[in-house]
């Protein structure tokens, strides 16, 4: 037989055996009529290797090395949930809901919140891309390790793209099973199976991956829509259909008193299922209303997470210390007793400022209850004040920074290091440079940092660029090799070519977070522009207010943060926005909704959008009567179809070039 038509048969009886048995788990053959299919694959793929695949299931076993991971530009946003802690909570979702929609009772989908790695899965037949939420606009790009994950299909019997998002989760077997193994071979225990799941996803070796018996659930069918499909609880059929493993604990609820019975039901049954879950996630069925229930900037109306309470223990508050964070802030913190809460052991706690430990009436040696609020920050709820036995001792707070020992200042509640020498200043400024949403240093976190700055290799943001003078003292220390510190420089060298935004925020201007900072480096252009601008001039931008515009005014008249800005440029970083400058005023696209369908012969869909935005346009997954231009390419499909039948205008590539000029 030819040899690329039988590995076209051979992938294809091996990927419907993986579905039935990782999926279904009901395999139709033994385990030895698998391995011999298997290795009759490997075996003509050794013979031509221009047959093998990426996607192949002989590549599911991981191997793959990889240097770091590519970024990739969401289609559509991956949106965050609103939460729900109590009835009332759900109560008030539902009542918004209907007084949008109309009528007494709305029917819900009820599912399991999966306590794993939000995930997006995009498909043309063949899967294209994994990718990781990111900040829900711009995640990487992880599919060697997730097509190791045996219950996802690499391809699907379907036309057209198809975007479909989950979680990738790691079983409590699988978890129980890697801290055994690495129990024997002395290293740390992983604390849960969302930070396994997480860490073993975002390994650059796919081998290690695979090895991780991870799985994943598919919760939300992007465009379903666009397939003609109408109800979410429909969509999740449909991807069963497909192959994609989905979670059967679902249940279609008439109302929010179904949901309620769903959500007890499964508070019980949360420890015997084979797989964390920490809530429960109720969306409308009828994807239709969806758009006339709208978004906010950063979730849906049409959905919710219920989070279930948090588990509460007992451990003893042994002493509170205090941290200096970038802005002086200085922040108490409780030193606990080890104790064991909602999948991970807690030993360091916030008590926010000397209000809050005053409030809860808290005193060094108190027996106290903790908590992780939303299963997540651990939280110190109150004293056992019937455990006190008159060893305890009252909590004062400090007067001058432990760092530096300089008086603080109390502004509101919270109090202040002033001194810009600060040294535990300049360490947090330099963890939030060198951050994700920064700088982006690969390799430079919070104990790296610490250890240099302690060193003497770097004192500000600017000194992490001579790192290079230094890389024989590092070389010296326990830990590091002439490899990781090339790398890491690598990494800092690397930087130096970001657009402005991400120096923008990393410089931490009081009030510019990374949305801002991106809105501004569009509209300015560079550093130098924006630096120049007075309060009237950031007055008139959206979403910029007296406080806002009076900060960064004020930051760029410091003599100090000058200095800084020099140095910077000495050392070569880009002071630019790389994107297209705004021209949102002049622009037909300024203030208008568009959807982008179908092919484009001249631009892929990212930089179409990067440019719309860049004009003053929202972009939308979906046409609605919100919608006031739709873009249309080759096969254009059912989104110009509804268009056309709302009336709204619709732009051929040729016209929207002309509009672009």
């Amino acid at each position: 037989m030819d040899p690329k038509q039988r590995v076209k048969e051979l992938t294809e009886t091996l990927e419907k055996y993986n579905y039935e048995y990782y999926v279904l788990d009901n395999p139709s053959v033994s385990d030895a009529e698998y391995d011999r299919l298997m290795q009759e694959l490997i075996a003509i793929e050794k013979e031509h290797p221009e047959l093998i695949s990426p996607l192949s299931p002989t590549q599911r076993v991981g191997g793959q090395v990889q240097d770091e991971f590519k970024k990739v530009t969401h289609q559509r946003m991956m949106l965050s949930l609103a939460n729900a802690f109590n009835e009332d909570d759900l109560y008030d979702f539902d009542r918004k809901v209907r007084e949008v929609i109309g009528g007494d009772k709305v029917t819900y989908m009820a599912e399991m919140k999966i306590d794993g790695l939000g995930m997006s899965l995009v498909y043309n037949k063949n899967l294209q891309y994994a990718a990781t939420r990111g900040d829900g606009t711009v995640g990487e790009d992880v599919t060697s390790n997730v097509i190791t994950i045996k219950s996802i299909p690499s391809h699907i019997d379907v036309e057209g793209d198809l975007e479909i998002r989950g979680e990738v989760f790691m079983p409590k077997k699988s978890l129980n099973k890697l801290n055994e193994e690495r129990a024997k071979t002395g290293e740390p225990l992983f604390a849960n199976a969302r930070n396994a799941a997480a860490g073993s996803i975002r390994q650059l070796d796919s081998a290690i991956a695979a090895s991780r018996g991870l799985d994943a659930f598919w919760y939300y069918f992007v465009n379903a829509r666009d397939f003609g499909i109408r109800y979410h609880s429909e969509s999740l059929d449909f991807a069963d259909k497909l192959g994609f493993k989905t979670n059967k604990e679902r249940r279609l609820c008439h109302g929010i008193d179904e949901v309620i019975v769903y959500i007890k039901e499964y508070t019980i049954k949360r420890p015997d299922l084979p797989y964390d879950i920490d809530g429960v996630v109720i969306k409308v069925d009828d994807m239709n209303l969806y758009d006339k229930l709208g978004y906010t900037a950063k979730t849906p109306r049409w959905a919710i997470a219920y989070k279930f309470p948090p588990e509460e223990v007992i451990t003893k508050l042994t002493d509170i210390i205090f941290t200096v964070g970038r802005t002086g802030k200085i922040t108490p913190n409780a030193v606990l007793e080890p104790v064991r809460v909602a999948g991970s052991t807690v030993q360091r706690a916030t008590l926010h400022n000397e209000d809050f430990i005053k409030e809860k009436g808290l005193m060094v040696g108190d027996y106290v209850v903790l908590r992780k609020a939303g299963d997540v920050i651990p939280e110190v709820v109150r004293p056992v004040e019937n455990r006190r036995d008159g060893t305890q001792v009252a909590f004062e707070m400090i007067t001058n920074c432990p760092e530096c020992g300089m008086p603080l200042v109390k502004k509101d509640a919270m109090h202040f290091c002033v001194n810009p020498e600060c040294p535990a200043k300049q360490i947090e400024s330099i963890i939030h440079f060198a951050s994700k949403d920064a700088m982006d240093i690969e390799g430079m976190g919070e104990k790296v940092v610490e250890q240099f700055f302690n060193q003497g290799f770097f004192t500000n943001i600017a000194e992490i660029y001579k790192l290079m003078d230094h890389r024989d003292d590092v070389i010296a220390l326990d830990g590091w090799q002439s490899k990781s510190i090339d790398n890491l420089i690598d990494a800092i060298d690397k930087s130096k070519a970001n657009s402005v935004e991400k120096l923008l925020f990393g410089l931490g201007i009081k009030e510019v977070g990374a949305k801002m900072a991106k809105t501004l480096s569009r509209i300015f252009g560079n550093l130098d522009a924006l630096a120049s601008a007075t309060e009237e001039d950031l007055l008139e931008i959206p979403d910029v207010g007296p406080v806002v515009a009076r900060s960064i005014v004020n930051w760029f008249a410091s003599e100090h943060n000058k200095e800084l800005i020099e140095q910077l440029r000495a050392e070569g970083l880009n002071f630019n926005f790389l994107g297209s400058i705004s021209k949102a005023a002049n622009s037909y696209f300024s203030g208008k909704t568009v959807v982008l369908t179908g092919t484009l012969d001249s631009m892929g869909r990212k930089e179409a959008t990067d440019i719309l935005e860049n004009l003053g346009a929202k972009v939308t997954g979906s046409v609605s009567k919100a919608t006031d231009a739709v873009v249309a390419g080759h096969d254009a499909g059912s989104k110009l179809d509804k268009a056309q039948a709302l009336g709204i205008t619709v732009l051929s590539e040729s016209e929207f070039l002309e509009l672009i000029k």
